[in-house]
Formats: structure tokens, sequence, C-alpha cells
């Protein structure tokens, strides 16, 4: 079963991921890893919206 996307919980996982970047501890190979975790959040975060925006639409077509 999928589990159903939290909008919320994905920005604030890119707000830390965010922290960790600037963080001059982090590692280089960490922040490779980081920053493809924040590309996969970003595509999900625009899907969702994307998807909700068509929906208010489709409602107002109605």
């Amino acid at each position: 079963m999928e589990e159903k996307f939290d909008y919320t919980k994905a920005m604030a996982e890119l707000e830390e991921i965010a922290r960790k970047v600037e963080d001059p501890k982090t590692s280089l190979d960490d922040i490779g890893g980081l920053v493809a975790r924040s590309k996969e959040l970003v595509t999900a975060c625009r899907n969702y919206l994307r998807t909700v925006r068509e929906s208010i639409e489709n409602q107002e077509e109605s």
C-alpha cells in the first residue's frame, strides 16, 4: 500500500537538509546524498501541489 504524501513533513525534511548542507561539519559525500534527497522531495512537493491545484480547478468547474 502506498503511503499518503505528507507535504508538511516533506517541507520539514527539506528545511533539515538545508541546515545540514550549511553546516561546515557536513562532509561533501553527505552533501551529495542530501542534495539527491532534496531533489526527490522537491519533485514530490511539486507533484502534490499540481494535484491539489487541479483538484480545486475541477471543483470550481463543477
